[in-house]
């Protein structure tokens, strides 16, 4: 077996450790999965759609005529999760589908007009959601937030690229 950190049965280790509570990468995943889920719960009380579903629908919001492909980069979920999302909101006639006459493996989604009214009425929820959330927050503090995003975000990027060894 290979060595490990921390403690087990109360007894320490021997080799470097991580303090959870403080390790960036922890402190996002649980503020985001919070944030998930009360947001899961709130579309899902109001207006009976996941959360998949609803970032489907933003990305339809912002752009018309795009491959589930498209939404896939734009969310960053993944292939299956937007399928079923797509699935769902085509069940509920929330979007429309299009296949191209050239290839009907290629298809292009937009919001029909269930989907744009529920967008219009999630909007101003997302909004006011969004601001409660940052209302502790003085807005040079938001400002300092919505610019360490962007540099993580960035040097994210920069990690897909050139990964750590």
């Amino acid at each position: 077996m290979g060595r490990f950190s921390g403690t087990f049965f109360g007894v320490r280790a021997a080799g470097p450790t991580l303090e959870l509570a403080n390790f960036l990468p922890y402190r996002l995943s649980v503020v985001a999965t919070q944030v998930s889920r009360q947001l899961a719960a709130l579309y899902a009380q109001r207006f009976g759609i996941s959360i998949p579903q609803w970032r489907t629908i933003a990305v339809l919001g912002q752009s018309t005529n795009v491959s589930a492909d498209f939404v896939c980069e734009q969310t960053q979920m993944d292939r299956v999760t937007v399928s079923r999302a797509v699935a769902g909101l085509l069940a509920r006639r929330l979007i429309l589908r299009r296949y191209q006459a050239h290839d009907r493996r290629c298809s292009v989604l937009r919001l029909a007009a269930a989907g744009r009214r529920l967008y219009r009425d999630i909007v101003p929820l997302a909004r006011g959601y969004e601001n409660a959330l940052l209302g502790a927050m003085s807005a040079q503090e938001r400002a300092t937030l919505a610019r360490a995003l962007d540099i993580l975000g960035g040097q994210l990027r920069a990690l897909d690229r050139a990964p750590l060894s």
